[in-house]
């Protein structure tokens, strides 16, 4: 059966009424968020919808283990949202098909300067480590210029930016390289090097900060951990991390920078419980005792 359209009369009171809601929608938006309006960028205004890696500890993982889930669990509790992971493997595509698709509206973790998004500000900075055994003589080895490190055998992700500064020492003829594009839900380069070290086939391994950290911490013994901070040759091997939104939406990026600002000591003892290196501005190491400061 086919219905009659609504005579003219009858769609001026339920216009007036659809303009009350969406005023007062508009308002109860512009309060829950502090003044800004999502209603246009987040397809969910009351869900926090967060574009992550199903198995990639220590950042994410489905059980919610990771760092970046905690922080995301700190931020919706601020925010009186639910949360909803969109869980994609972070290689090749990522961001096209999470934040890209508006699957979802926030990368946790993403390198400052890096214009596949657009980036937040930082709340944490960290480095590529060395990691040896403890009581190793490459222990107090700070940087890949260092003597102490010719001959040796030294896990890298080839690829990443420490393999430069390797290469330009001379480090990279008994080097042992680990894949840099893996599909995390079924391999882990961070392990099979963390694995090799502790069975001796490597003399030392360079990791980002957040997995040099993490893995050390849970080895038994538990591994050494230096932050690669004085390179002179090769690039700087020190970055800040913040979270990843899309260009288009500035509002909620104004609220993820106050709710960073506002909770930075507590965003920075969830880091420092998984053993992530942070630096403070001067490359000096932040404790959880001075866990309040800012990248």
């Amino acid at each position: 059966m086919k219905h009659a359209p609504l005579k003219p009369y009858f769609l001026i009171p339920l216009l007036a009424i659809a303009a009350t809601v969406a005023g007062a929608n508009w308002v109860r938006a512009q309060s829950d968020n502090g003044g800004l309006d999502l209603s246009i960028e987040l397809v969910d205004p009351k869900v926090l919808r967060v574009c992550a890696d199903p198995r990639n500890l220590p950042f994410s993982n489905e059980k919610g283990e990771g760092f970046e889930n905690k922080l995301a669990e700190l931020f919706a509790a601020k925010l009186q949202k639910k949360i909803d992971y969109m869980y994609y493997p972070q290689a090749t595509g990522f961001v096209r098909m999470t934040l890209g698709a508006h699957r979802c509206d926030v990368i946790m973790g993403f390198p400052q300067g890096d214009d596949l998004v657009q980036g937040t500000n930082p709340y944490y900075r960290t480095a590529y480590a060395l990691i040896s055994k403890s009581g190793s003589a490459l222990n107090d080895v700070t940087d890949l210029n260092d003597a102490r490190l010719k001959g040796k055998h030294i896990g890298i992700v080839a690829g990443t930016p420490p393999a430069t500064n390797m290469a330009v020492n001379g480090l990279m003829a008994n080097a042992k390289p680990y894949p840099l594009m893996i599909d995390t839900r079924v391999d882990s380069s961070a392990e099979a090097m963390i694995g090799d070290l502790n069975k001796g086939d490597i003399d030392a391994a360079i990791l980002w900060g957040p997995m040099a950290g993490f893995y050390a911490k849970k080895s038994d013994p538990p591994l050494h951990v230096t932050p690669l901070v004085k390179e002179k040759t090769g690039p700087q091997l020190v970055y800040r991390i913040g979270m990843g939104v899309r260009r288009a939406d500035q509002n909620w990026k104004r609220l993820l920078n106050r709710l960073i600002q506002e909770n930075q000591g507590e965003i920075n003892k969830i880091l420092v419980g998984y053993g992530v290196p942070l630096l403070d501005e001067n490359n000096q190491p932040i404790k959880t005792e001075t866990a309040s400061k800012s990248p």
